[in-house]
């Protein structure tokens, strides 16, 4: 077992369940390289297990996941140049320039990653509590199941905070729904736990302070199934989803996400691959905060 930094991985029930736990809560679990690497360490070990039946995703702290770490001195640091560096930052096309390298690494640490844990070969459930944002939608995404708390809210905030046009792994038109995808996309706005509930994007909503151990609870009767049987629901419903397009449309929005990188490279002369104050954008400390999305307000 690798000796993990940014999260905790243990198997509970006679090794039936795997729970894996984003161990950044300083940060609210944004996703620095490293963790997102050691993520991908985790998902083999529970693949590789033969006792493994269902795996739980989880954070530690008040929020799941913030989304993508967008400046935390660890991060920062990753990035390099210098003596902790992160050693993927230079392969994978790190090494490439201009848009390539954006694009090969975006493609292997935020896209392909994804969809691979997407086909995961055991069931997965997303366990979320506090503000899910942006990048943080597309790690439950990739699981086969959701569960919240009430605390949970979900907003992908790129297009208003970054003029980005959603996330790497677009599954928004899939789990919102075409004209809700849009409007949360144009808008930034938030949906809470019952709404996402009503959507069908979450599977149940615990009181909070009950998620750690209902979550369980429902991991439970899942792993009690023959392991044969629950891997081919999950192969059976993939396999109709990416008929009906989904893996296609994945790629499609990846690429127009990668050309909408290019444009503010452009606009900034090589200075940013986002939109920042300097080309228009509302600075960080200035941005209001998230508005709730509400049915009778504009």
């Amino acid at each position: 077992m690798p000796d993990y930094r940014w999260l905790l991985y243990e198997t509970i029930d006679d090794g039936r369940i795997a729970l894996i736990t984003l161990n950044r809560p300083r940060q609210r679990n944004a996703q620095s390289r490293g963790l997102l690497v050691e993520l991908g360490q985790a998902f083999d070990a529970a693949e590789a297990d033969d006792a493994v039946r269902v795996v739980i995703l989880r954070g530690n702290g008040t929020s799941f996941s913030a989304g993508h770490d967008m400046g935390s001195k660890e991060s920062v640091e990753e990035d390099g140049p210098g003596p902790n560096e992160h050693p993927t930052v230079s392969i994978n096309g790190g090494t490439r320039g201009g848009i390539e390298t954006r694009w090969l690494q975006e493609w292997h640490y935020y896209f392909n990653n994804t969809q691979r844990w997407r086909d995961l070969r055991k069931i997965t459930i997303a366990s979320e509590q506090g503000p899910v944002y942006s990048a943080g939608l597309m790690l439950m995404w990739a699981c086969d199941l959701i569960v919240a708390d009430t605390t949970a809210t979900f907003a992908d905030v790129v297009g208003t905070r970054l003029g980005m046009c959603g996330v790497e792994y677009l599954a928004h038109p899939w789990e919102f729904g075409v004209r809700k995808a849009k409007e949360l996309l144009l808008t930034g706005d938030s949906i809470d736990a019952d709404e996402a509930y009503r959507l069908g994007m979450v599977s149940k909503v615990f009181p909070e302070g009950h998620l750690v151990d209902d979550t369980v609870e429902f991991a439970r009767r899942i792993a009690a199934l023959p392991s044969v049987t629950s891997l081919m629901i999950k192969e059976a419903v993939n396999q109709t989803q990416d008929n009906q397009g989904f893996h296609n449309a994945l790629n499609a929005a990846f690429t127009i996400h990668e050309l909408n990188h290019a444009h503010w490279a452009m606009v900034s002369d090589g200075k940013a691959w986002v939109q920042t104050e300097e080309t228009g954008a509302v600075g960080w400390k200035d941005a209001p905060p998230i508005r709730a999305a509400q049915k009778g307000t504009p």
